[in-house]
């Protein structure tokens, strides 16, 4: 497979094909959510792992994550706590959140859309992700190379069985429904 994005066709990510690990140290995995119609609440995952397995097309091309419910954080530990309760995660009984890719398009310079199930709380529903494919380069500190992508979806909570809410009046609630949800995520090239 051609690794020269000059070169690449329409059905190629510009990668090397095998499997590429994810660094986690230079990754992150945020949402947000409206919060009384005003502003928007932030929160991320500190613990995430992800694999990108690069095939020769990019019908061959998948990929494969968990998230570890516990490690939300909203920088306020009680509604942390909240989260992990029966009203939205019920993190004791789904310990994890997981996306498994069932296709890749491109969808322009650079971009691209990632379809997959997501699994939360217990149940499975489909979600496309935009992605965009930010390049490769060398990470100076072991000469690895490493490839860069951003990605956004928007998921209904309601889908997922999280319905907790408080009215406020005149078909007005404190959370929104939909969640924004932003990825900053590097591979690692696969070991020759």
């Amino acid at each position: 497979m051609s690794t020269d994005p000059a070169t690449t066709t329409a059905t190629e990510l510009p990668l090397a094909a095998g499997t590429w690990p994810l660094d986690g140290m230079h990754s992150g995995l945020h949402f947000k959510v409206r919060h009384i119609g005003l502003s928007s609440v932030h929160g991320r995952f500190n613990r995430f792992d992800a694999t990108l397995t690069v095939g020769e097309t990019l019908a061959d091309t998948r990929i494969e994550a968990t998230v570890e419910m516990s490690s939300v954080d909203t920088n306020q530990p009680d509604r942390d706590a909240h989260l992990l309760g029966t009203d939205f995660f019920s993190a004791d009984q789904h310990p994890l959140m997981t996306f498994r890719s069932t296709g890749v398009r491109a969808a322009g310079e650079g971009e691209y859309a990632l379809d997959g199930e997501l699994t939360l709380n217990g149940v499975t529903r489909p979600v496309t992700l935009d992605v965009e494919f930010n390049g490769v380069d060398t990470f100076p500190a072991d000469g690895s190379t490493h490839a860069g992508f951003s990605a956004t979806t928007t998921v209904n909570r309601d889908d997922f069985g999280i319905d907790f809410n408080v009215p406020l009046g005149m078909d007005k609630f404190a959370l929104g429904k939909k969640i924004a949800v932003e990825l900053e995520l590097q591979f690692v090239a696969p070991e020759d």
